[in-house]
């Protein structure tokens, strides 16, 4: 009833394009997951045809180099693990192919968006065009605070008494969580801001955890912040040096650090209620 007699709401509408990237993002997860199930069952066939075993991950040459310098499989049993490993390496390199067409596709898509998102550091042709479809209009959020408690990166707070406490938040959108904390790790290998703001998280007393839960809410604010760059300059039409869209000299930063406070501001409060005005009743 509030949504039939509010004729200032936004009308729901279908963006193909953001369909569209959600639907390779899917495409592109449900390979590397088919990948990542060939591999290790090519480890267990090299493990049971090679002394010493081999290592855990591996790439398609890899595997083809140790299955050739194997010893010659003696025995049925033998031999049909050859074969199988031999037609799994095959479904790898298929894979792999089909993995590297995707993200072509997926890398096309996100350009054509104009969004900036893949010029952050650990977000991929993948990890963007997660983030543009299933998050749509970054205008829909308020702040950047309501978006971290959206994607469960903004903890929630547990104090008691004058301890200050937060814990983990396992709420929200899991997929863009799971972008948030893969863009995290890359940027810990890496000599980046990130990095830089992980240290001086640990030099104040905080746990490893503590400190990789604090960079992910930072992290979720920058993501926030470009992609409402994206949306400005998409709505104001004006173009880069890029000549697309966004593409700003900034857009390879990951911004400006935030304070200690920002980054461990947990999940927006509710909203401030108003005192209800009782009406005089007639006689």
């Amino acid at each position: 009833m509030a949504g039939l007699r509010s004729p200032g709401l936004r009308q729901v509408q279908i963006d193909d394009a953001t369909v569209a990237l959600r639907l390779m993002a899917d495409r592109r997860a449900e390979l590397g997951r088919a990948r990542t199930k060939v591999v290790n069952r090519i480890h267990q066939m090299l493990l049971e045809l090679i002394p010493g075993g081999a290592k855990k991950f591996l790439t398609r040459g890899q595997a083809s180099y140790l299955l050739r310098t194997a010893p010659a499989p003696v025995g049925i049993l033998a031999q049909t693990r050859h074969q199988l490993a031999r037609e799994l390496i095959d479904e790898l390199t298929a894979i792999d192919t089909k993995i590297r067409a995707a993200d072509k596709h997926l890398r096309q898509l996100v350009a054509a968006t104009g969004s900036c998102l893949d010029d952050l550091n650990g977000i991929g042709p993948s990890a963007a065009a997660r983030l543009i479809g299933d998050i749509g209009d970054i205008a829909r959020f308020a702040t950047a605070a309501h978006f971290a408690s959206w994607n469960g990166a903004a903890p929630i707070e547990t104090s008691s008494g004058d301890q200050k406490r937060h814990r983990l938040s396992r709420a929200g959108n899991r997929r863009i969580n799971r972008v948030l904390h893969i863009m995290a790790v890359v940027q810990l290998r890496r000599d980046t801001p990130g990095r830089a703001y992980y240290r001086r998280r640990l030099a104040e007393g905080k746990t490893t955890m503590e400190a990789l839960r604090a960079l992910k809410r930072h992290l979720s604010d920058v993501v926030y912040k470009q992609m409402a760059r994206d949306a400005k300059h998409d709505r104001t039409g004006r173009t880069g040096p890029g000549g697309q869209p966004g593409a700003t000299l900034q857009s390879s930063a990951d911004g400006p650090i935030p304070t200690a406070a920002s980054s461990d501001k947990s999940q927006p409060g509710p909203a401030a209620t108003k005192d209800r005005t009782i009406l005089a009743m007639t006689p």
